[in-house]
């Protein structure tokens, strides 16, 4: 079965007329239930006024639910107060949720549209660069536990995905940069004109030139699509879209979400993968040095002081790993990746003292 289809809209100003848009997605539903904006303070601050005023204007009956900002409160307590707050609010079947927000607020939404009353509609309103080029589009939903990222999650399609690249402008630098990652990812797995533009045009893009953003934005939403819409659930080809993921998680839940962005510990996750993959031959190093030399060139990022070992072993309780065995997305020529369950533990711990090495220089 082909997962649901939805439109994702990319460009600037669209949250002015994001209620056109929703209900030309929902429908009937988007009159006849309740909206529920869940957001966090500082998107709220700079981008909730456009929002209500679309809604006020369509006429949609909505509520404003604020969760804490952050990664460390992206669980289960979190959903838990947001659907009791629903309750009270009255709630039900028909009522619908707008996500407003980074990959944070887009991944606990989508957790609690999945599992209230079994299942209601959602809409991502992604506002940082990480969340537009991927979080907001796939529908996997998720929170932490202190063992690891994502272990308690769903798939739960949104019904719209509008990026507006407006909200980026007041990014704060260096989320906008751990966004960038998740760009030079999809360049690696899938697309390498990706990759080489952003090689090529540094400057634009660290710059946040609109044309620029817009392009790039619809290639990586392009390639989340294509690789989505073949295997909705990771059975096989979405799983390249984990690069860089492995070793990424394993450093924020050893750190307990406090220390790395999100795009920050997968940029440091890719430097590892294909460190590992010019050591098990699986890449020349010629690609290898241009991946780690391209996420660098996007820095600063976050020294890592973390122990190998503990590393390894939260890797072993990552959501990847199955039986035992760690599966581990490793680059072969830029564009193309291979999904290998052969890496050696030695390997990995090798990996994380080159990357402490490294973060010092």
């Amino acid at each position: 079965m082909k997962p649901q289809s939805y439109e994702a809209v990319i460009g600037s100003g669209l949250l002015s007329s994001a209620a056109q848009e929703v209900v030309a997605a929902l429908g009937h539903a988007s009159s006849r239930g309740q909206c529920f904006v869940v957001t966090a303070p500082p998107v709220r601050k700079h981008w909730e006024k456009e929002l209500l005023e679309s809604l006020k204007k369509a006429e949609i009956k909505f509520h404003v639910l604020e969760m804490r900002d952050g990664e460390r409160h992206k669980n289960l307590s979190t959903v838990e107060d947001l659907a009791a707050q629903m309750v009270k609010l009255g709630a039900d079947r028909g009522s619908f949720v707008i996500a407003l927000g980074g990959g944070v607020v887009g991944d606990v939404s989508g957790m609690l549209a999945s599992i209230y009353m079994r299942g209601i509609h959602y809409v991502q309103l992604p506002t940082t660069f990480l969340a537009q080029v991927d979080a907001s589009v796939g529908g996997k939903t998720g929170v932490n536990l202190a063992s690891g990222k994502n272990l308690l999650g769903t798939f739960h399609q949104p019904r719209l995905v509008l990026a507006d690249t407006a909200t980026l402008e007041t990014l704060p630098e260096r989320e906008y940069r751990s966004g960038l990652y998740e760009a030079l990812k999809c360049g690696v797995i899938r697309n390498a004109a990706i990759f080489e533009f952003m090689e090529k045009e540094r400057d634009r893009v660290l710059t946040r030139d609109p044309e620029v953003l817009e392009w790039l934005i619809t290639e990586c939403i392009r390639v989340k699509a294509e690789v989505v819409e073949a295997d909705e659930r990771e059975n096989d080809l979405r799983r390249i879209l984990n690069f860089g993921h492995t070793i990424g998680h394993a450093l924020e839940a050893e750190t307990s979400y406090r220390y790395f962005l999100h795009g920050e510990a997968v940029a440091w996750g890719m430097v590892a993968a294909s460190m590992i993959a010019a050591a098990m031959q699986k890449t020349s190093p010629a690609t290898a040095q241009r991946i780690i030399a391209s996420v660098l060139a996007y820095a600063p990022l976050p020294k890592v002081e973390v122990r190998s070992k503990n590393i390894a072993r939260r890797i072993l309780s990552d959501k990847k790993t199955t039986n035992g065995v760690a599966h581990f997305v490793l680059p072969s020529e830029i564009g193309k990746v291979q999904i290998s369950s052969d890496v050696p533990q030695k390997a990995v711990l090798q990996a994380v003292d080159e990357l402490r090495y490294l973060s010092r220089a």
